[in-house]
């Protein structure tokens, strides 16, 4: 999205553009599967977060593309053999535990996990093993799905020091890929081309890709995920600053992964949109979100994160699928029946992903973000993509604005 919204700034300005996308299809980590027929699933990006004043939502007002507002709350949470929790007092205390936390480690020298920080308050030692377990879950449930990390790995100075708009989220019922695919009308793109190398020629850059074809241009704006960055998929023929390759180490990629079951029927509760589970595995399968009130369709989407998402990745699609299906039958009984199709997300095998969305990991802030964005190479290489928004990081918002950013500062 962010190489989508700076080709479009930069075309409005008159200027040449050509965009070199490493898939076979265009919007990155917003991809709708459409395999099944009359079935649009989205695999990563899913809401617009915040639609008062978002720019995503004026563009899909541009585009036409229906909307449909959803919530989180309430939430009902089961226990295994469908006992509800009530987790008025948990969620309070857990608020109260997180910011006793904080309070600890604020006048520290250095960052510490946010982990670190709340199990290190005399409340969290204090907490009988079922409390604790309660504890643990409105950390993966509130915290660890939101940021995509564990919260062992999640700074406590800073992990939620970020931006937000205001208004209700929404969904795209035809899916977020319609957004990519209205943006994409313009710019010239060639997809299936996955860039290797970048080399300074003066006042130029040239750029190499793995079919042997080489591209030039005045100017580069390098869009590709923070995970590709650390696993050095791309090389630069002069060095980067050592501000940006700080960035680079010290910013989290994050992994979150999605697992789509398709019903004949709906059997979970219909007056909301969201359950939670708190289960015997700390962190799997804690949070569940329905697509029944909002399109009608008996369609549940189930979510991993950190070190969970990384363990369910590894299994086949029938083995995560019968692990989803041990959890729904724990909850909604033994007579609930078998899905008829499903859609399981894997961002962290994704070669051009390597994770789902960044976080703000210990040791880093706000300004390793504003490190990473901007420009290189005497203005000639430009970075965007949500890891590099300070205000709005890990959203597609984020990554839509970094691109208009990086235009700008082309532009002058």
């Amino acid at each position: 999205m962010a190489g989508l919204a700076a080709a479009r700034d930069l075309m409005a300005r008159g200027m040449s553009v050509h965009i070199l996308e490493a898939r076979d299809r265009i919007g990155g980590r917003v991809f709708t599967n459409r395999d099944v027929p009359g079935w649009p699933v989205d695999m990563g990006a899913s809401w617009i977060h915040g639609i008062d004043g978002n720019p995503l939502t004026r563009l899909a007002d541009q585009g036409g593309l229906a909307r449909i507002e959803t919530s989180w709350e309430p939430r009902p949470t089961f226990g295994p053999g469908g006992v509800r929790i009530d987790l008025d007092d948990a969620s309070e205390l857990a608020g109260k535990l997180l910011e006793a936390g904080r309070d600890r480690v604020e006048d520290r020298d250095y960052d510490v996990s946010l982990a670190d920080a709340v199990q290190g308050t005399a409340g969290w030692r204090g907490l009988k093993p079922g409390d604790r377990r309660l504890m643990r879950h409105f950390a993966n449930s509130d915290i660890e799905h939101e940021f995509a990390a564990d919260w062992n790995d999640l700074s406590a100075w800073y992990y939620d020091d970020s931006g937000a708009y205001d208004g209700p989220d929404v969904i795209f019922p035809d899916g977020y890929g319609d957004l990519a695919t209205y943006l994409a009308k313009g710019p010239s793109i060639t997809t299936g081309e996955i860039v290797t190398g970048l080399q300074r020629r003066g006042d130029t850059v040239k750029i190499i890709t793995q079919s042997d074809t080489t591209y030039q241009a005045s100017h580069v704006i390098l869009t590709v995920p923070l995970g590709v960055f650390k696993a050095g998929r791309i090389a630069f023929s002069h060095p980067l600053e050592r501000s940006r390759t700080k960035a680079i180490d010290s910013i989290g990629m994050g992994l979150l992964n999605k697992c789509w079951l398709r019903f004949e029927r709906t059997f979970w509760p219909h007056n909301t949109d969201a359950f939670g589970f708190v289960g015997e595995l700390d962190g799997h399968w804690a949070e569940w979100f329905s697509l029944s009130r909002a399109t009608g369709e008996p369609t549940l989407l189930g979510f991993n994160a950190g070190t969970a998402a990384r363990e369910i990745e590894k299994l086949d699609d029938l083995e995560t699928v019968e692990r989803a299906m041990e959890v729904l039958r724990s909850i909604f009984g033994s007579g609930i029946p078998d899905p008829v199709t499903w859609k399981i997300s894997r961002w962290n095998s994704d070669p051009f992903a390597l994770g789902s969305y960044s976080f703000t990991a210990v040791g880093s802030d706000r300004g390793s973000r504003r490190a990473l964005a901007g420009a290189d190479w005497d203005g000639r290489l430009l970075f965007a993509g949500e890891a590099t928004h300070e205000e709005h990081p890990a959203t597609v918002h984020g990554a839509y604005l970094s691109g208009q950013e990086a235009a700008r500062l082309i532009a002058g």
